[in-house]
């Protein structure tokens, strides 16, 4: 008798020892799982770009909890101690223990008999405690599938499909999807629920819920027909009710857009699908512009069309491939219109690439004397400028300092004040450019500009010109190609002296020729650093004379004299 008490005692302590050993285990097995997980989703997030965040963390955690209850399930239960085999003869203890049961089933008996009186049984099984958890781990690991599925299949199959990066809103609109079809799938396998009644309820209340969202319904499907027609995508330019903007975003329920002057545009898709767009940047960011523009009748077309070419070329921002053209497209009550067509890549610099444009034309046109007219029905009042008499005044005083023309006798310098012109460049224009042939030299009264030498495909700026200064007079007197390209840094106004203008003096006291072809060598030797050497002095003057006598021997021949 006292050895099966012994063995009754010992299966009862191997039991509760194997109980004990599994709870240990699991109880260890929550926290080793979660912080495995943790590190797999920071390399995810940081070394791999996939967008998971907090859902991830949830998902580690669910998954740690429900992971031991997976693998012992009812084994984590404890068991009630196992009876140790009758004896013949029961001990008093064993006789007061068994009365006591036997009460106490006599009680739940009379308590299940009466169940208003008997108290609901609220604690949660373990049945249901992994329903829970595997619902949650499996709503919480789809949404970590979505996140790899995009980007290790999505995103690159997109890039390389259409060289352009995925849209937010399809991928947001397939992983809503897809977690609406997980949650059902779990509804029905997981709690047994019925979902006929929740796909096909009452037909009142579905038409109810499509009239209240078919907006946003219809803004949803024209965004899909958008990124599935591609008429456009982020980044081009678009025109849209004579609005130029530029493609920000496409998502839900519309399309973001900005214009020039960084407003944003939020146009529903419905409205965008149902409008003309014209886009910009498609299939290339290479198109034209066109700009109107009147002369007076009494100028030649040929005239105004090289005027109109040259100073759209010159326009920074427009492509010298195609070359811009001029078309003449009406005869209007004031002036002959033209059209220009230019080609520009940046569109974003559409307005700065039409008032270069514009600019440049009436700098171009005062220089060629061409005149837009004003419109019949306006009344035109002209203001007296700065008369010619008080231009001729600052031109004979600027005349008075200039070495060259300082050789000139009073005669001959009104002659030459009554032939030259006035010209105007605008800040940024090309006077000159180095390489050009030329045939004329400027005078600065007022305004700046810059000088600058190409050499070696390299430019730099070597000088700076301002009121009083000048330059081109080589290729004024010998038909030189010019040497450096003068560029306008300001406004300017200058005086111009072409070769038709000096001719005349030139031929009437051809001994002027020799004062000028010394007067340019000594130049010659300055700009080439030789007088500011140390070199004899016999020696400078013998390369004077040589420079000299080349100069005269090329301005006799330019001037055919």
């Amino acid at each position: 008798m006292h050895l099966r008490r012994c063995r009754a005692n010992l299966t009862f302590m191997v039991a509760a020892f194997q109980i004990t050993s599994l709870q240990i285990i699991a109880a260890a097995l929550v926290p080793l799982s979660f912080f495995t997980l943790l590190p797999l989703g920071r390399w995810l997030r940081r070394g791999q770009r996939v967008q998971i965040g907090f859902a991830y963390q949830l998902f580690a955690l669910a998954f740690s909890l429900y992971l031991p209850v997976a693998l012992f399930g009812p084994k984590l239960l404890p068991k009630s101690s196992p009876a140790a085999p009758s004896a013949p003869v029961a001990s008093s203890e064993i006789r007061a223990l068994e009365e006591q049961i036997l009460a106490l089933q006599k009680s739940v008996k009379s308590l299940s008999a009466n169940p208003v009186q008997a108290a609901p049984d609220r604690s949660l099984s373990l049945e249901e405690l992994s329903r829970h958890l595997l619902s949650a781990t499996a709503l919480l690991g789809t949404l970590v599938l979505l996140a790899l599925f995009r980007r290790f299949f999505w995103e690159p199959w997109f890039q390389r499909r259409h060289q352009t990066a995925p849209p937010k809103f399809l991928s947001q609109l397939f992983g809503i999807t897809v977690f609406i079809g997980a949650l059902l799938v779990i509804l029905s396998s997981v709690y047994g629920r019925d979902l006929t009644g929740v796909l096909f309820g009452s037909t009142v209340v579905v038409g109810i819920i499509g009239f209240a969202m078919q907006d946003l319904l219809g803004n949803i499907i024209a965004g899909i027909a958008l990124e599935l027609g591609k008429p456009f995508k982020t980044g081009d330019w678009l025109q849209v009710d004579k609005i130029n903007a530029e493609v920000i975003e496409v998502n839900w329920r519309s399309t973001r857009l900005r214009t020039t002057d960084d407003v944003y545009l939020d146009i529903p898709n419905k409205t965008i699908v149902g409008a003309t767009i014209t886009n910009f940047t498609h299939p290339n960011r290479q198109h034209a512009i066109r700009i109107r523009v009147g002369f007076e009748y009494q100028t030649a077309p040929n005239t105004v069309r090289q005027a109109l070419v040259r100073a759209t070329a010159a326009a920074r921002g427009v492509l010298s491939t195609p070359p811009p053209k001029v078309f003449l497209v009406d005869f209007s009550d004031s002036a002959i219109l033209y059209e220009i067509k230019a080609w520009i890549e940046d569109q974003a610099a559409f307005n700065d690439i039409c008032d270069a444009i514009r600019t440049n034309i009436w700098y171009e046109s005062q220089r060629r004397g061409l005149r837009i007219p004003f419109p019949i029905r306006t009344l035109q009042i002209e203001r007296p400028h700065r008369s010619p008499r008080e231009n001729r005044e600052v031109l004979r005083a600027t005349l008075s300092k200039h070495p060259l023309l300082q050789l000139l006798n009073p005669e001959q310098a009104e002659s030459l004040l009554a032939t030259a012109s006035s010209v105007h460049f605008g800040t940024g224009e090309t006077i000159i450019e180095q390489g050009s042939e030329g045939d004329s030299m400027f005078i600065i009264l007022h305004g700046e500009c810059s000088v600058s030498i190409r050499s070696n495909g390299l430019s730099r700026t070597v000088a700076t010109l301002r009121d009083g200064d000048y330059f081109g007079e080589m290729s004024l007197l010998t038909g030189e190609p010019r040497t450096a390209t003068i560029t306008a840094a300001a406004d300017c106004s200058m005086w111009r002296i072409a070769k038709s203008d000096f001719a005349p003096i030139l031929h009437e006291n051809k001994e002027l020729a020799a004062r000028l072809s010394d007067c340019l060598a000594a130049r010659r030797l300055e700009t080439e650093g030789i007088f500011a050497s140390s070199a004899p002095t016999l020696e400078v003057s013998a390369k004077r004379s040589q420079y000299a006598q080349g100069i005269l021997f090329k301005l006799y021949s330019f001037f055919e004299l």
